[in-house]
């Protein structure tokens, strides 16, 4: 979607810092948000499509501030609560209990059998591939208002089709729950100064794995 979450190619914050000898997790309760993305996902909940809209769904301001395990901490309580798991309000309830008493037990009487994942509309077989190996493209300049994985930066550019993946799932009515509406990838080579003009480094390329319909013939 449009929006400060799609930061690619924007101006303004600076290089990319790199630590050194980086670990996985900077602190316990980085772990524990992994994990409970992982047997969300793993239960049939929460695809990672959705998983990165409810990134998407967060305030700008609120994005900018928050560190990458904050941001899928914020995704899961918005998926949690879309899909019924969690009442609205119920986490901000148990943030100020926990100001209050931080060594709160939790209410073990007050588990619920959670309800079973939705089911999604099936999906038709994906289309033919409308594109080769060596094809040149261009794609589409859109603008969704959901989840989409054509960055802003690379709309309406000229590429050339450089492998094909198969069909894949498509990301655009995944993270919305219509399904996985598989349709054909492809890995797009675009020459950097196509995508950033004069301020491009010389001699370098872009590569994007992009969907049959990011992408019209050039």
């Amino acid at each position: 979607m449009n929006g400060v979450h799609d930061l690619g190619g924007m101006h303004g914050f600076g290089p990319v810092v790199r630590e050194e000898n980086e670990p996985t997790f900077h602190a316990d309760w980085e772990a524990r948000v992994w994990g409970m993305l992982q047997v969300i996902r793993g239960q049939g909940y929460v695809t990672i499509d959705a998983s990165r809209y409810g990134i998407e769904r967060m305030p700008p301001a609120e994005y900018l501030r928050a560190s990458y395990y904050e941001r899928w901490l914020a995704s899961l309580e918005y998926n949690l609560t879309v899909e019924g798991l969690v009442a609205g309000g119920e986490v901000e309830a148990k943030i100020e209990e926990l100001r209050r008493d931080p060594d709160a037990a939790p209410r073990l009487d007050a588990v619920a059998t959670p309800p079973p994942p939705r089911q999604h509309p099936a999906s038709p077989p994906p289309p033919a591939p409308r594109f080769a190996v060596g094809d040149e493209v261009v794609t589409r300049n859109v603008h969704p208002v959901g989840h989409t994985r054509l960055p802003r930066y690379a709309r309406g550019k000229r590429g050339v089709i450089q492998r094909y993946h198969g069909p894949q799932v498509f990301p655009d009515t995944n993270a919305h729950g219509l399904g996985e509406q598989p349709q054909p990838l492809y890995s797009v080579r675009f020459e950097a100064r196509d995508l950033w003009g004069d301020s491009a480094e010389p001699r370098q390329t872009v590569s994007l794995d992009l969907c049959d319909s990011y992408l019209d013939p050039a």
